[in-house]
């Protein structure tokens, strides 16, 4: 075989090549990933599912199937039959709203904007701080710096914080949302329950922390690594708030 000849099909070869990347690079950024599943048909879409983009999510009444993709949620509600593959326009507040949800440390007194929940109560400024009245696993991103969280600030109020046998309790004072984890007199430790009660519980709730090693750059990366870990609270309020931005922004 002649230079020529070699050199010409060594370019075929490459122009191949480069094909298939483009080709697996579109495949994989059309998979969805599902982020919440409720009704008769959550069993068939579990959270944390992927699903191809030539795939159809077919839903009955009462289904509500919420899917992550490139950064932006999608959500689709039964009865329908819904191509996974949909897409959902970016917008600049979607970008903001992720990075901010995503960044540790206090951001202002309450939650940038307006955004309220269940009987007009503020909703946390990011996945990191712990709202205090949430029980159940949540992913820990920086111990040293560790942040609680209350919705309401008007008055005093105190937390007593316990765990096998001990107790802190430590003093919100009016205008403060956030305190530190009381980290020299009740250390921060991984896989044990703590009980938090007073400072406006209406009963005390278990916590549990796990460690999340490094921060995620992504929705994705922070989607995935939360409900690896167990922490649905901190993935609930990042596909609220996204969700939020997306309709804002729509």
């Amino acid at each position: 075989m002649s230079c020529p000849d070699i050199f010409v099909r060594r370019l075929g070869l490459a122009a191949l090549a480069a094909g298939m990347a483009v080709a697996v690079a579109g495949t994989a950024a059309a998979q969805s990933m599902v982020v919440r599943s409720t009704g008769p048909s959550a069993g068939k879409y579990p959270t944390g599912s992927k699903l191809k983009g030539a795939d159809r999510v077919t839903l009955v009444a009462g289904d509500r199937v919420v899917l992550m993709q490139n950064g932006k949620t999608r959500t689709l509600s039964g009865p329908g039959t819904f191509s996974a593959g949909g897409t959902v326009e970016a917008n600049q507040t979607v970008g903001t709203t992720v990075a901010r949800m995503l960044a540790a440390g206090p951001q202002g007194r309450v939650r940038g904007g307006v955004s309220r929940g269940p009987a007009d109560k503020p909703l946390p400024p990011n996945i990191w701080v712990l709202d205090y009245s949430e029980g159940g696993p949540f992913c820990v991103a920086n111990p040293a710096s560790f942040l609680l969280w209350r919705p309401f600030m008007e008055t005093d109020q105190l937390l007593k914080i316990e765990r096998d046998g001990k107790s802190e309790t430590i003093a919100f004072v009016a205008g403060a949302n956030y305190r530190k984890w009381p980290t020299e007199a009740m250390p921060l430790a991984y896989d044990v329950d703590y009980r938090l009660s007073g400072a406006g519980l209406a009963a005390p709730v278990t916590v549990r922390f796990a460690a999340m090693e490094a921060i995620p750059a992504t929705a994705e990366g922070a989607a995935e690594a939360l409900m690896a870990k167990g922490c649905t609270s901190q993935l609930d309020r990042l596909v609220d708030a996204m969700s939020e931005a997306e309709a804002a922004g729509g």
